[in-house]
């Protein structure tokens, strides 16, 4: 094997997404051939109803794939048990907690489930690694306040520790962003582009702000009706992929500026 591929976190060979049913089958994107490395941040980007969050399940396990075949660290992904997952893979979602009275400090806490006994104790290992990523999302000083006291930009911040406490190979976010101003916006992609290099994850999100994916990302995956794609954001922007994102009747794709600007 090249020691360029033993820095292949996640794979997929010839996958296609979409959903089973028993007399039909309805497929969202095919031929999908993407590589994340290790330590890389990595967005998805394309317009609504593209298939982003079908993907995302899909590279999860949440969604089985209707074709192909998903790796993680080498192994597919079917072959992997939910445990042995758990311990290679963080997933951050967009659905609200079940239980927002949970403190900071319990909520970061859960991403040790995996690693502790059928009763839930602590060790002080654990705690230790809580307590970092808690320093690592700059929030420790609100570690004990409750979870429904905090802004959407606090909270968010308190489930990437969650994951972070996790301590996987790969950490998948679907739209982290979602909710919040365009300050705290920046803020948390540009805080998930330290950790990935602090941490030396790989670290996988969707989002609607394409502007700062392609400041801040190593890789971008454009989705289009035709095509899912992976490169670096300026080999992107020359190929004109994220021309190909959206209708030209309102917006264009100005190279120059790698922004999106509303046509007169």
């Amino acid at each position: 094997m090249k020691k360029h591929d033993q820095n292949i976190i996640l794979k997929t060979e010839n996958l296609s997404i979409g959903y089973k049913s028993k007399n039909d089958v309805s497929i969202i994107a095919s031929n999908i051939n993407i590589t994340l490395q290790q330590g890389e941040l990595v967005g998805l980007v394309g317009a609504n109803g593209i298939g982003k969050s079908t993907l995302l399940k899909t590279l999860t396990k949440v969604h089985p794939p209707v074709k192909g075949n998903v790796f993680i660290n080498e192994i597919p992904i079917e072959k992997q048990t939910n445990l042995e997952l758990a311990k290679t893979l963080s997933l951050v979602l967009t659905e609200k907690l079940i239980s927002k009275n949970l403190s900071v400090f319990e909520l970061v806490a859960l991403g040790r489930q995996p690693y502790t006994n059928w009763i839930g104790n602590l060790t002080a290992e654990d705690v230790l690694i809580v307590n970092q990523a808690l320093e690592q999302t700059h929030i420790e000083d609100i570690k004990h306040k409750k979870c429904f006291e905090l802004s959407d930009g606090q909270l968010q911040k308190a489930m990437i520790a969650r994951a972070l406490a996790q301590d996987t190979d790969l950490i998948i976010l679907d739209e982290p962003t979602t909710h919040l101003d365009m300050y705290h916006k920046a803020y948390i992609l540009k805080l998930l582009k330290k950790l990935a290099k602090e941490t030396n994850k790989t670290i996988l999100f969707s989002s609607h702000e394409i502007d700062l994916a392609i400041q801040l990302c190593d890789s971008v995956i454009v989705m289009t009706p035709n095509h899912v794609e992976i490169d670096q954001p300026c080999n992107l922007i020359t190929s004109g992929a994220f021309e190909k994102l959206f209708p030209k009747d309102l917006i264009a794709f100005d190279e120059k500026t790698g922004s999106f600007k509303i046509k007169k």
